[in-house]
């Protein structure tokens, strides 16, 4: 079974949907912790490339079961080939959102889209609900100071014309992606609530501003997981995004 993970029924979802936690450790064992720890109020959890690389596949698997949604956040930037094969293989792992660079150009992207589509048909017979996957177009990493109005445009553009059903951007570029390609679903990653520390991170934003703006997923990482009280920090983020939820 196949359930919808389209823009529109994310908009309309809680906040527990609109919310992804960056697991950004190094093993199984501190991951799966977190997806304990905090999947009531996460309804995604993203791996990226450090732990996929750590742990593999069988750790996607494990996210899966527990019924959270999965972001593999890999970037995939290569042939076409290599990436179709990459992306199917990823696709076969039951997630939602799989993350492809745009500068590889129209046909990595749609490669991508491709294999990541075919790779969930293949994992379709299993009992467990799967949600349809989206592959993310990445415009530019919110780590770059910069990122031209004109360069955006291109890449949602891009991303939206070669098969991708997402982007992942700053909150600072919303207004110009989403002018450019409305129907795709928003990632924003970058995401520090007030009195936080941006780290390594250039463009950021507050949590309700990136939703004011357009945003819809939002990924959070080291303002919980590196908090003082993750705990606490965790409910305030859902309290904010709930009062925006609930505001629009």
């Amino acid at each position: 079974m196949t359930t919808s993970g389209s823009a529109a029924t994310l908009r309309s979802g809680a906040a527990r949907d609109r919310l992804a936690l960056a697991l950004d450790v190094q093993d199984r064992a501190a991951a799966l912790a977190l997806v304990e720890r905090f999947g009531a109020d996460f309804g995604v959890m993203k791996v990226g490339l450090e732990l996929f690389v750590a742990e593999g596949p069988s750790l996607v698997r494990d996210i899966v079961a527990t019924g959270c949604r999965v972001f593999l956040d890999l970037k995939l930037h290569d042939i076409p080939n290599t990436v179709e094969r990459a992306a199917r293989r990823a696709g076969a792992l039951g997630i939602w959102l799989l993350t492809v660079h745009t500068q590889g150009g129209p046909d990595v992207l749609a490669a991508g889209a491709r294999g990541l589509a075919e790779g969930a048909e293949m994992s379709s017979s299993s009992s467990m609900p799967r949600v349809a996957p989206v592959a993310l177009g990445v415009t530019v990493l919110t780590s770059d100071a910069e990122a031209t109005p004109e360069v955006l445009a291109q890449r949602a553009v891009l991303a939206r014309d070669s098969g991708c059903g997402g982007l992942v951007c700053a909150a600072s570029d919303l207004p110009t992606v989403s002018a450019a390609a409305p129907d795709l679903l928003r990632v924003v990653p970058g995401i520090r609530p007030s009195g936080v520390s941006a780290a390594d991170q250039r463009r950021v934003a507050t949590p309700a501003a990136a939703l004011a703006a357009g945003a819809d997923l939002l990924v959070i990482g080291r303002a919980v997981t590196a908090a003082p009280d993750p705990q606490a920090a965790a409910a305030a983020i859902v309290a904010e995004v709930a009062a925006e939820v609930a505001r629009a």
